[in-house]
């Protein structure tokens, strides 16, 4: 668990490390808002297609194996960002970092399903989870601050110096698989389980799930930095990364969540983080630097609670419905970058198009189909003690 935490936090450090450059990118290359945020959604989109090729490849090679070799490819390309001449090469790279980065997160949940008792597997998920939380806000905290005083590219060195820590803590502290067995060479039992991963309804509510409640939280805290920059706050990158602090939040959250719904089952507790979601973009509506902020925090919160959950139910109903479990997570995990990706941008074009109340009304009806997506599985029956 301890090596899932900090491969959680290597994954988000990489995945996020330009999202409070993105002012300071938009004035150094002269490019749009818009085109700024390519700096993550290629990065996301890149780790979307990795992912449906990891997860097949794990079932052949093994979990850990990929997880490792996985960080530190990632990590290596990350050293090479800082070194890019030009706009197109830095979006390159990117692009190329999340196609490396995928074999962490594809089997992440599936390693956790074999290895842990199932009663520990929403907990010791939501860790994971929380892993991801800090790495994200470990990333913006160190990035912005740097950027001010040095430049991007000193900013961008240190989020690969702190990747480059985690992978070798990964690599030292990640216990080999104990009871991985390889996955159905038949093509025919390798259809099958696809052909379920992809028409079960309760891993088709949960892809959506992820997509949606990702791409609310990436479209708000893509825009954020333009609107604080502005007026009536006229704040710095430095002050701007402070609102980050909100993100431990999430790694408390997740693992809460994932304590009460061993308790008392994931459905039991999915619909409240929805419901602090949408709470928490309201509050952003307000003027005051307070509301921002207590709304950033609802909204992070009630991110993880939703993602946290949905990624070990996903594993969950993969094995109790015939699919694959790996293959389920990175079905998963592809609507969720794919979510990030575009929305992300689409929130950047809503604040240039309407301003704050643009991402609101955007990421409101994200969260809405969240909703939709909560309300479905609860209709669903178990296939057992989900």
């Amino acid at each position: 668990m301890a090596a899932m935490f900090a491969a959680g936090v290597a994954t988000f450090v990489l995945l996020y490390a330009t999202q409070a450059l993105l002012p300071e990118l938009h004035t150094t290359f002269g490019v749009s808002p818009t085109q700024t945020t390519l700096s993550m959604s290629l990065t996301t989109a890149g780790l979307a297609v990795g992912l449906l090729v990891a997860g097949p490849v794990s079932e052949a090679v093994g979990r850990t194996p990929l997880i490792v070799g996985s960080i530190w490819l990632a990590t290596l390309i990350a050293c090479l960002c800082p070194l890019a001449w030009s706009w197109p090469v830095l979006l390159g790279l990117r692009l190329v970092e999340g196609v490396a980065l995928a074999g962490l997160p594809a089997v992440a949940t599936a390693y956790l399903r074999e290895e842990l008792h199932p009663k520990a597997l929403a907990g010791a998920t939501g860790l994971y989870i929380g892993g991801n939380a800090l790495g994200g806000m470990a990333s913006r905290l160190v990035t912005a601050p740097v950027a001010d005083l040095a430049g991007w590219r000193w900013a961008m060195a240190v989020a690969a110096l702190l990747a480059l820590t985690c992978a070798v803590a990964v690599t030292l502290s990640l216990p080999r698989s104990r009871n991985f067995v390889p996955g159905p060479r038949a093509r025919t039992s390798r259809r099958e389980m696809t052909r379920v991963a992809l028409t079960d309804p309760a891993l088709r509510s949960l892809y959506l799930m992820g997509a949606c409640s990702v791409g609310t939280l990436v479209a708000v805290f893509n825009a954020l930095g333009f609107r604080l920059t502005g007026g009536p706050h006229h704040l710095s990158l430095a002050t701007i990364s402070l609102l980050y602090l909100v993100y431990p939040l999430g790694t408390l959250s997740s693992s809460w969540s994932g304590s009460l719904a061993d308790r008392y089952g994931r459905r039991a507790v999915l619909p409240a983080g929805c419901t602090l979601a949408v709470g928490g973009v309201l509050l952003t509506l307000l003027s005051p630097l307070v509301a921002i902020v207590a709304g950033l925090a609802c909204l992070t919160a009630g991110f993880f609670v939703m993602h946290g959950l949905a990624s070990s139910w996903v594993a969950v109903r993969a094995h109790l419905a015939g699919a694959s479990s790996s293959q389920a997570a990175a079905f998963y995990l592809c609507s969720y970058y794919v979510g990030s990706s575009v929305f992300g941008s689409l929130g950047a074009t809503a604040w240039s198009a309407g301003g704050w109340g643009g991402v609101c009304l955007l990421s409101l009806a994200l969260l809405a189909c969240s909703a939709l997506a909560t309300a479905r599985l609860r209709r669903i029956p178990n296939l057992a003690t989900q």
